[in-house]
């Protein structure tokens, strides 16, 4: 996968070269990151201008930007935007880009992009969540976690990807560790005695009462999907939905 990301703080993505992130850059990505300053070519390296309209705030140019795309972009890329009027991320949409050949990221400040960089590139909006950054690159760096982590050979054990939250449409099912008892709180019975079978349906289990107690938003879309055991755990703990279709 290529990957090029255009900043006018290109210093700010220097995590990128730590962790999981960093051992891949070597590998199975070839990551640049570029800062729009460069395609400018007046003594202040101005990338900004007033807004028409009037208004607070200052708008991105598009001569930088489109220069800069231009010079990056390629028959396959896939340009992104982040932006809190784009559509929400979610770990779909990141497993959604891991087959890609090239994204390119275009990291907007101030008061954002000019509209027609974005609609002349065809360019995808996308948003972390309903709130607003001073940039765009905290939540690239988001993203870029969240799909590189997801391309084959860059986690050790690729099999944990399979049930952490979100794989299946739930939240991960509390985790623990050695030592068995800490500070008077001990480690559930059933993860020490050997027993798969029943460990997974105590995982699947918690998996479905925390969603449905900190996100019943991600319970109400997978509901459909839930057999007899899973909706009589449901509504044993008081969160039975009437009406729900039932899976057999």
């Amino acid at each position: 996968m290529r990957i090029d990301i255009v900043s006018i703080f290109p210093e700010y993505f220097a995590p990128l070269d730590l962790s999981l992130i960093g051992k891949a850059r070597s590998s199975q990505v070839d990551l640049a990151v570029h800062d729009l300053r460069q395609w400018t070519f007046d003594v202040h390296r101005t990338v900004d201008d007033t807004p028409y309209g009037g208004g607070p705030g200052m708008v991105m140019k598009p001569e930088p930007w489109g220069l800069a795309l231009d010079a990056l972009n390629s028959p396959s890329a896939q340009i992104i935007v982040p932006s809190p009027a784009g559509k929400p991320f979610t770990q779909e949409m990141a497993a959604s880009l891991v087959p890609a050949d090239h994204l390119i990221f275009a990291c907007g400040r101030y008061e954002g992009i000019d509209q027609r960089v974005i609609e002349h590139y065809g360019a995808t909006e996308v948003s972390l969540g309903d709130y607003v950054l001073f940039g765009g690159e905290v939540a690239v760096l988001v993203m870029l976690e969240a799909i590189i982590r997801l391309i084959p050979g860059v986690l050790g054990n690729a099999s944990s990807l399979d049930e952490e939250s979100h794989a299946n449409g739930l939240l991960e099912s509390p985790v623990y560790t050695k030592p068995p008892s800490w500070r008077e709180l001990d480690v559930p019975e059933i993860l020490r005695s050997g027993d798969h079978g029943k460990i997974a349906r105590w995982r699947r289990d918690q998996a479905l009462l925390r969603t449905a107690s900190l996100r019943p938003d991600l319970l109400e879309k997978v509901w459909p999907t839930l057999d007899k055991r899973d909706l009589a755990l449901l509504a044993e703990a008081g969160f039975a939905s009437p009406g729900a279709d039932v899976a057999e």
